[in-house]
């Protein structure tokens, strides 16, 4: 079976080197995230993902979770590792510590996170599921509920859901049919049926706190009359106990090519007593906030597959022995060479290695801009940070969803017939990433929120915060040799999303078809020079430290940047031939002809 050891070092190369992490500590609040604190965290942290979730990964992928007598049970070992990850402070990093969290950066969490999805995605979604909820009552919770539901949800004793969708409806929550009846209490009743809940019913936690869309009974029609209710499992008396089950129960459990140890569920509510969060008939407002955490929680999942994928592809590689180099044994000892010699899987082995660690560069640049958004003093950088990660929230989720499952299937070829079996744990990898280019709203909806909400948004506001520093570094640098390689086939892949952009806009007003016929190749293309721009500018860090670095990380880092400009960049030329190419092939085609 695949094993893996968290990637701490090219962690605190993109903290720290790449993107100032140290900064963070500066920031009212996160005076505590000292280098110290950030490497002791990350040290336990990778214990335990290595030794308490990773053991259980494909023992809980085999068994599944099991619907019984109305109730969900996880597989064996998961409840007890969840209990050791909860009592561990686990839960509660990025929380606000009035209400019992830690209150550290986002930034350290998206790593934590990443180690414990690397891990086993199926027991760490238990928990950042929960997270999401405190995300969204931090923001919308009046102060009683945020009293009453913030300090289990934080520690863990509870879990956290959304629950979105509907039978009819997934992607269009317009046409949702929950309904929610006002009490004289101030309380509501629930009713409606709501499917592919994740962790919708488990027995990890004592309660599970369902953050619920609904409709008021005078409430518009479509996507402007939906509100969100908190309706809990149990009901809490006065005293803060558990009470009687609340009118929720779990109709059933799906049964998926992927992700098996993760609960997937239909929730039944009836006359369930819940209480409105935010402003009635505002409830999508609400929900974008644990959605778009989501969604970047969602990313990080395509990145950690990857990562698990390399490692154990990585072992293989070094470890079979096939065939000879073409250039000659290696081993001459030995009756073959390892299979890390040839031409093709040095290939792929350099891919994965290429995206991951370009996504984790990424991925750690929104995560702080989310933190100087919450945190930063000034007023208009604070604007600044939030525009940053609003505009790339589509691009990480999607883009590195996509490349991750290309990268788990690269892992499994790697194998061969080998991987193709269960026995080596890669091809887990395959199943578990293909969810994640679907849920939370699939690759193919975040395509058309970044050309249709967000290059629009505020007149390009959003935009400027990527275009302007692309061209700032490529002008400041555009004169440095040592940089050459990455300078130039940054600047053309640039220009080409530029040039795309515009397209995109002068033709969508003219025809909405022809910017969502360009959307998903257009999102390809941003995620393409969006991770050109971090190799970038790893190069320069890493050129400046090679000499003297006895590890060879520094080396390494250059030649996997030198193989990502040269071997997979150039796939930007495609992508922007292919969205220029306009809508007429798609669009005009004949329905019946389908």
């Amino acid at each position: 079976m695949a094993s893996y050891k968290a990637p701490r070092r090219d962690m605190r190369f993109v903290y720290y080197e790449l993107h100032d992490g140290e900064r963070l500590a500066q920031l009212p609040g996160y005076e505590e995230a000292t280098p110290d604190m950030i490497e002791a965290i990350l040290e336990e942290a990778a214990k335990i993902a290595e030794n308490v979730l990773q053991p259980l990964n494909r023992t809980g992928d085999e068994e599944g979770c099991a619907f019984e007598n109305g109730t969900v049970r996880t597989p064996a070992g998961f409840k007890e590792a969840y209990t050791t990850f909860a009592q561990g402070g686990w839960t509660s990093l990025g929380g606000d510590p009035q209400y019992g969290g830690q209150g550290l950066p986002s930034a350290l969490s998206v790593l934590v996170s990443e180690m414990l999805l690397s891990a086993n995605l199926s027991l760490a979604m238990y928990p950042g599921l929960g997270e999401g909820a405190c995300h969204a009552l931090e923001a919308h919770g009046s102060d009683e509920l945020k009293q009453m539901f913030l300090p289990k949800l934080m520690d863990g004793t509870w879990g956290g859901t959304m629950c979105l969708t509907e039978a009819q409806c997934g992607t269009d929550l317009g046409l949702i049919r929950s309904k929610a009846e006002p009490r004289e209490d101030g309380t509501y009743l629930i009713n409606g049926t709501k499917t592919f809940i994740s962790a919708g019913d488990h027995d990890l936690t004592e309660n599970i706190i369902h953050l619920v869309l609904a409709r008021l009974p005078d409430a518009p029609r479509g996507i402007k009359g939906i509100s969100m209710f908190l309706v809990p499992k149990f009901t809490i008396p006065a005293d803060g106990t558990l009470g009687s089950n609340n009118g929720v129960s779990c109709g059933g459990i799906e049964h998926k090519m992927g992700i098996r140890g993760s609960s997937t569920c239909v929730l039944n509510f009836d006359d369930a007593v819940g209480y409105l969060v935010g402003v009635p008939n505002k409830g999508m407002r609400a929900m974008f906030t644990m959605m778009n955490s989501a969604r970047l929680g969602v990313g990080v999942q395509g990145l950690a597959l990857a990562e698990a994928s390399y490692q154990g592809a990585v072992e293989y590689a070094r470890e079979r022995l096939q065939g000879r180099a073409l250039n000659g044994a290696q081993l001459p000892n030995k009756p073959a060479d390892p299979i890390l010699v040839h031409p093709d899987v040095r290939r792929m082995l350099l891919t994965i290695r290429a995206y991951t660690e370009g996504a984790r560069a990424l991925t750690m640049w929104v995560a702080q801009e989310i933190d100087l958004a919450h945190k930063h003093p000034d007023p208009r950088r604070r604007r600044d940070a939030d525009d940053l990660a609003s505009l790339l929230t589509p691009v990480v989720k999607a883009f590195q969803t996509d490349t991750g499952f290309e990268c788990t299937n690269l892992g499994l070829q790697v194998f061969g017939g080998h991987g193709y079996i269960r026995e080596h744990g890669m091809e887990q990898y395959v199943r578990d990433s293909r969810i994640a280019m679907i849920y939370e709203g699939t690759n193919g909806i975040q395509a058309l929120d970044l050309v249709g909400r967000k290059l629009a948004a505020h007149t390009g506001r959003y935009l400027r915060q990527f275009f302007h520093p692309v061209q700032e570094f490529l002008v400041a640098h555009a004169e440095d040799s040592a940089l050459e390689d990455f300078i130039q086939p940054l600047a053309k892949a640039f220009g080409r999303l530029q040039r795309a952009t515009g397209h995109i806009a002068q033709q969508g007003l003219k025809n909405p078809n022809e910017a969502g016929a360009a959307a998903t190749d257009y999102l390809r293309l941003f995620g393409l020079v969006a991770l050109a721009y971090q190799w970038t500018r790893m190069a320069g860090i890493s050129l400046e430290k090679m000499e003297g670095d006895t590890s060879g990380f520094y080396a390494a880092k250059v030649a996997t940047g030198r193989f990502y400009m040269e071997r997979i960049l150039p796939q930007s030329g495609a992508a922007f031939a292919t969205l220029m190419a306009g809508a007429k092939t798609i669009m005009e085609f004949p329905d019946e002809a389908f």
